[in-house]
């Protein structure tokens, strides 16, 4: 019988970021890795019992689509802010033609992109909320002819990567994926399986979100899941800190271009850093609380390191979910030291960007590859002291940690019992 070939090796070759961190990849990795929380008073929200968040700042949607910014929901701006980036970071287009219409001509044409083989997959939790309770409201407060005739093609949970598609002239499949918080990791597992398959030749894989509106806030709010620090909002976001109280609602996006390393190697990319694995599993435990024992998140984070043929003794860095809630942090901490003991270091970026729900996935998938790449583990923001109910991990804090990095993993966890977990290396 014949030995099945070995997968194909992929890389990361482009990275495009919209967050409360930055309006670029760039912007958003500097606050990162400088500690610097993002979680001010938010005006949406004010009167509410938590009126803070980390909302975006800085970015610029009429500059960047003109007119049209009126007829996307935030969501699909940011995606497909992120994807412009990112596709001009790998290399595939002139930055001057991005998303201008000329994609398909000159610099990044079928020459070196066949965009019939080119994917989209993007994860979202609340997808675009913020079109429907804006229109609900003028519907309530001002009848049916008020409404927005664009409100359905505005809000659907399909937009964002469909908006990508026409923006870029993709042709490969444009998909939505919803797993709750750990949707846009659920993206990047879902691209590596095209890209193995040979399905695509490149595929954009992320998450985008917008759930910084008083409906979704007021909502985690009454599950007592989010931090109610008012009086001091940078500070709310606590990961795996003794006095943390819940997380800090986030807004952005985060768009990965994922190639076969062979194909990249063909147009003289290196990438970031390899997706080497996935592992994904279901709690089956509870709507809203994962599985105290950890064991279905536990499993995630085995089948990624067997699907990405390593061992927990060779990863030197763990990007935790870590949300800075009193039970998740914990369950999380457990899992870490029953994996990986004290031999990897542990951060959360949350401390800086708060929580962005499904586009968080992809953004710390970003900073881990990042990290790979440059050698710098950023510091985890508002950590004071440790919980003493919880195991002795190596916490990064206070300052970032510059030492190699040669294999990474980066956990996510949704409601519903969704966890899904990618394994990132050195290219």
């Amino acid at each position: 019988m014949n030995a099945r070939p070995e997968p194909a090796e992929v890389v990361i070759t482009g990275i495009g970021m919209v967050t409360p961190a930055g309006p670029t990849s760039a912007a958003s990795w500097k606050t990162v890795c400088e500690g610097r929380p993002t979680a001010v008073s938010d005006p949406r929200l004010a009167g509410h019992t938590v009126d803070f968040s980390c909302a975006l700042t800085g970015f610029d949607a009429e500059g960047a689509f003109g007119s049209d910014a009126r007829r996307m929901a935030l969501f699909t701006q940011f995606a497909v802010a992120a994807a412009r980036e990112a596709v001009a970071d790998a290399g595939l287009v002139d930055p001057g033609g991005a998303g201008q219409g000329s994609a398909g001509d000159g610099p990044g044409g079928e020459g070196n992109w066949d965009r019939s083989r080119t994917g989209v997959l993007l994860g979202t939790a609340v997808g675009g909320l913020d079109a429907w309770q804006a229109q609900g409201e003028r519907l309530l407060e001002r009848g049916p002819r008020s409404v927005n005739p664009l409100t359905v093609p505005m809000a659907i949970g399909n937009t964002a990567p469909a908006a990508v598609a026409m923006d870029l002239g993709l042709h490969g499949p444009a998909l939505s994926l919803s797993t709750a918080c750990a949707a846009s990791t659920t993206a990047l597992g879902f691209a590596l399986d095209l890209l193995r398959s040979g399905r695509c030749d490149v595929v954009l894989a992320g998450g985008t979100e917008s759930g910084t509106i008083p409906l979704v806030s007021v909502g985690f709010d009454r599950l007592k899941a989010l931090s109610r620090r008012s009086d001091d909002p940078a500070g709310a976001s606590r990961p795996f800190d003794r006095d943390r109280d819940g997380f800090v609602l986030s807004e952005g996006a985060a768009v990965l271009v994922l190639e076969r390393a062979r194909d990249a190697r063909a147009r003289g990319r290196r990438g970031y850093a390899r997706l080497l694995g996935y592992g994904e599993t279901a709690d089956a435990h509870h709507r809203t609380a994962p599985d105290p024992g950890g064991h279905a998140a536990r499993l995630a984070v085995t089948r990624a390191l067997a699907d990405a043929g390593v061992s927990a003794s060779d990863i030197d860095l763990v990007n935790a979910h870590a949300t800075s809630t009193p039970t998740g942090d914990a369950i999380e901490a457990r899992l870490v030291d029953q994996v990986f003991g004290g031999r990897s270091a542990v951060t959360s970026t949350k401390g800086v960007t708060g929580h962005m729900l499904g586009a968080a996935g992809a953004v710390e998938a970003a900073f881990t590859a990042l990290s790979v790449h440059h050698g710098v583990i950023p510091a985890t923001a508002n950590f004071g002291a440790p919980d003493p109910d919880m195991p002795d991990i190596d916490l990064v804090h206070g300052a970032a940690r510059h030492t190699p990095v040669s294999f990474a993993v980066s956990n996510s966890f949704g409601f519903g019992g969704h966890n899904a977990v990618v394994v990132l290396g050195s290219p």
